[in-house]
């Protein structure tokens, strides 16, 4: 193997201080520095985008409560509000409001919740590779890789789960934020400069990510701490960081100043205890290491990184394992792994894959053709996988269930309108799906059972509420249901029921076809509204005879043809 890919010969880690080619390529007539391979993660990106939203109706998961509350701050003349309602009775809001304002303005335009909770993730997917890039060129050793490496977190499906999906409207914006911050620690801490420029950025680029999400604020931090201990260790990137930390709160007080003033400070602690927390011992190892590893295609993305971090630390390389490692076991959420992950698998690829596949093949092909092509043959691959899973045609993507699934469609549009026109303005109701996310904001009328925003009142009831809406949404009888609903003191008016495929949590269940006949048989519920996808069932006292005949409204409901009322 020739010096310059003998990456031990130098011992340095990808990451480590000063220019020099760690891990370089040093493969004949590939060696250019160019930034082609960035130009390929774009279009990998927007293919990736552009197959999302032509593929889907309705946006994939949730965004319902994003737009109610883009709403009530539009309303109340963009102030912040101190609740929302219609979700569990009301929530307190104190959310971080950034992109609701964003989300305000855009809607004040004219822009429909829906197409925008569709778009806008799709866009901003593609401009947060911007500032990816611009880190993976601070940290690996040329361009190329930093390509590569960007081309793999845009066609990721871990990462593009929670970030081109409808709740994207928040989180991508949050990614891309805490993205350009972390660039901006790179610089810092690779180059040693402490110009006032770089750290005011920094400040602007933390603020704003506290002002936009928390786990990403933490992610932005957790990043900043890995890179300071691995790249600088001196006093002034001491001094520096912890200025960027103390100016980007200074900067987003009048937020959390009024939190504190209105909710108090346990609004935050309970957050803080939910959506799983943060670290978690054994049971967080479990989560980010092992139960990711359950066979399915999208296992190949989490293998690719567990190999390379291993063949990185075997090699003594330890900045980008630590930092997937403490991104994974400190937040929980493993689209973060993929920060990383993505430079590990490029960086393996091309200190190690290459080279020895070029060594094989010197003297019979010509190399350049052979690791273009071969190249270009894994960004095709990715790129496909990506665009198969953005379109929801991964069919056992999670846990046997399709990937990206829209949680709401045209019979729940047209429930939620029934409901909203044909109910009084205080009913309540139980919804029994994931449509449960979408259902107070286009119907205007209070979910009682359903996690959604309930982080902010305290994590136990966060969590009862989990466990009695997946409880309620998989019951096969009206007993059942009765009692999920009890065991969070939920006593809705009406109860509403989807018929054929929908989702619990994101994973598909097929049919209510027993829940609905014993609701049919239970004096408790009587069934006012139909359509092809959705039930609706009032709730009565039990010597109310419920076998009367259904009122006219159902007569009157728009009826379609079977089978299209499926997601």
């Amino acid at each position: 193997m020739n010096s310059t890919t003998d990456e031990t010969a130098n011992g340095l880690d990808p990451a480590a201080p000063g220019r020099a080619n760690a891990f370089t390529d040093g493969v004949p007539g590939l060696g250019r520095e160019s930034h082609a391979w960035f130009a390929l993660a774009l279009v990998a990106g927007l293919v990736v985008s552009v197959t999302y939203v032509a593929t889907h109706d309705y946006p994939a998961y949730g965004s319902g409560l994003y737009l109610e509350i883009a709403e009530q701050i539009r309303t109340g003349g963009y102030a912040l509000p101190a609740s929302i309602p219609y979700y569990d009775g009301g929530i307190p809001f104190a959310y971080p409001p950034l992109q609701f304002y964003v989300v305000a303005f855009l809607t004040d335009l004219g822009v429909s919740g829906t197409t925008l909770s569709l778009v806008l993730p799709a866009v901003v997917t593609v401009l947060y590779l911007v500032p990816y890039y611009g880190i993976a060129l601070e940290l690996l050793p040329t361009p190329r890789q930093a390509g590569v490496a960007t081309a793999i977190l845009a066609v990721a499906p871990p990462v593009l789960q929670w970030h081109l999906s409808a709740g994207g409207i928040v989180r991508a914006s949050a990614f891309f934020l805490s993205l350009c911050g972390v660039y901006v620690g790179a610089r810092l801490f690779r180059r040693g400069t402490r110009r006032p420029l770089w750290v005011g950025s920094g400040v602007i680029c933390f603020g704003l990510t506290v002002l936009s999400h928390p786990t990403y604020t933490v992610f932005f931090g957790v990043s900043w701490l890995v890179l300071y201990a691995m790249l600088d260790r001196t006093l002034p990137g001491l001094v520096s960081g912890a200025a960027v930390a103390l100016g980007g709160l200074v900067l987003a007080a009048p937020w959390w100043a009024n939190v504190v003033t209105t909710h108090g400070v346990g609004a935050f602690v309970g957050a803080s205890g939910s959506h799983s927390g943060i670290a978690g011992g054994v049971g967080r190892l479990l989560d980010q290491f092992v139960y990711p590893l359950d066979p399915t295609v999208v296992t190949v993305f989490f293998l690719a990184n567990f190999a390379a971090a291993g063949v990185l630390v075997s090699r003594r390389k330890f900045t980008l394992p630590l930092w997937l490692f403490v991104c994974a076991y400190v937040i929980g959420k493993e689209r973060f792994q993929f920060v990383a992950g993505a430079m590990m698998i490029s960086t393996v690829l091309f200190g190690v894959v290459v080279p020895r596949l070029t060594d094989r093949a010197r003297g019979s092909l010509d190399n350049r053709q052979l690791m273009a092509s071969s190249l270009v043959v894994v960004l095709v691959v990715g790129t496909s996988l990506g665009g198969f899973y953005a379109a929801s045609g991964l069919g056992a993507a999670h846990h046997g269930s399709p990937s990206l699934p829209s949680f709401m469609d045209d019979d729940d549009r047209e429930a939620m309108e029934w409901a909203r026109n044909d109910t009084d303005a205080n009913a309540s109701f139980v919804v029994l799906s994931d449509a449960a996310e979408w259902f107070p904001h286009y119907a205007k009328r209070t979910m009682l059972v359903g996690p959604w925003g309930v982080e902010w009142k305290s994590p136990d009831r966060y969590y009862d509420q989990i466990s009695a809406f997946k409880t309620a949404s998989t019951c096969e009888n009206a007993t059942c249901v009765t009692e999920s609903m009890a065991s969070v003191d939920a006593s809705p008016d009406y109860l509403y029921v989807p018929r054929g495929t929908y989702t619990v949590r994101g994973l598909e269940e097929d049919g209510t076809e027993r829940l609905r006949a014993s609701l049919a048989d239970s004096p408790r519920y009587r069934r006012v509204y139909g359509n092809d996808g959705v039930v609706v069932y009032e709730v009565v006292s039990d010597d109310t005879d419920a076998s009367a005949t259904e009122p006219a409204v159902l007569s009157d409901a728009k009826r379609r043809r079977p089978g299209l009322s499926g997601r």
